[in-house]
């Protein structure tokens, strides 16, 4: 048991967390004259470990999943899906959603297709908060911060969020709800491409370099707002505002984080710098949800294919769902860290 232990830490703190990458920069910008301890230092210290760290596991990552979602085209998806009916089909398409597309605005063309099939209303929209808020990606990414237990809880968490969340709408029968043009569009069955080995990898690059063309930016911008919060901002602040002092910190970070735009890679190492200043882990936990499943730009997509009514039901659901997580995980918080 001891060794297992052992084990899961070594993976944990040098493989995921890359501690070894971060003592040799922190090693060689002191080589350079630059003091890791102090402010400036400190920041260039956090960017450069949290760049390198969250870029290399991302390719790795985007990877793996692209090359096991190459087994499951739009065609193949909607065909499983339809083999299933009820709460057990809500949750597949909520387990599809984890080997699908990272961000919200990628996943709504899927959302819109499986629609147009005449799967579900409500098994499309567990799948289209699954997909954004909780992929393989995100699980051991967070991983290499919050450990195994809280990763491991996040995407569950973020699981039951979509199959209820899902579930409700379908019981609420809005169907009436979708616009004319996506449920007059019925669409035709395609024929799923047989593709090889080498193919699948071909495809599996592909993305990679499309994803990480597309995501980098927000990890540039996400690690140096951590970099800030982790060496600027007091930590008394951050107390104030997301810790024990504001019992309305979970609400707050909800807020602020839905009419932001980023991904799941973007908002980690905020989170990152968040936590280590004393805000609370489930507000931490609320403010990456909204950010990735309710942001701006993806609700401004889904309103060309929703009418106002549901794409407020979404809303709703998906927010106080987060925030129930939220302060779920700040109650628990003493048996997670």
């Amino acid at each position: 048991m001891e060794f297992l232990r052992n084990l899961l830490l070594l993976i944990q703190d040098q493989i995921l967390g890359m501690r070894w990458l971060n003592q040799g920069i922190g090693l060689l910008l002191e080589k350079l004259g630059l003091d890791v301890t102090s402010r400036w230092g400190g920041s260039v210290h956090f960017f450069l470990y949290d760049v390198i760290k969250i870029t290399v596991l991302l390719c790795l990552l985007i990877l793996l999943i692209s090359y096991i979602q190459s087994y499951f085209p739009p065609e193949r998806s909607r065909k499983i899906l339809t083999r299933f009916h009820g709460v057990g089909a809500n949750l597949i398409a909520a387990l599809l959603g984890t080997v699908t597309p990272f961000c919200s605005c990628s996943s709504i063309p899927l959302f819109i297709g499986f629609t147009s099939a005449g799967l579900p209303l409500g098994v499309t929209f567990s799948f289209l908060i699954s997909s954004p808020m909780v992929d393989l990606g995100s699980l051991v990414l967070l991983m290499s911060i919050f450990g195994a237990k809280i990763a491991v809880l996040y995407v569950i968490i973020g699981l039951v969020i979509a199959v209820a969340g899902g579930t409700l709408i379908e019981k609420l029968r809005l169907e009436d709800q979708v616009e004319e043009f996506i449920r007059s569009a019925r669409a035709g069955a395609v024929e799923d491409v047989v593709m090889t080995r080498k193919d699948r990898l071909t495809y599996a690059r592909q993305q990679v370099q499309e994803t990480l063309s597309k995501v980098f930016p927000y990890i540039l911008i996400g690690v140096g707002v951590g970099a800030v919060i982790h060496n600027w901002i007091p930590e008394a602040w951050i107390e104030a505002l997301l810790g024990t002092k504001n019992p309305l910190g979970v609400v707050l970070a909800t807020l602020v984080g839905v009419p932001m735009y980023a991904d799941i890679f973007g908002t980690i190492p905020v989170a990152e710098a968040l936590l280590a200043k004393g805000a609370q882990l489930g507000t931490i936990l609320a403010f990456m949800m909204a950010v990735t499943t309710l942001s701006l730009p993806s609700m401004i997509m889904l309103k060309k294919a929703v009418k106002p009514k549901l794409l407020a039901v979404f809303i709703a659901v998906c927010t106080i769902g987060i925030i129930l997580v939220g302060y779920l995980f700040n109650g628990f918080q003493g048996f997670l860290i």
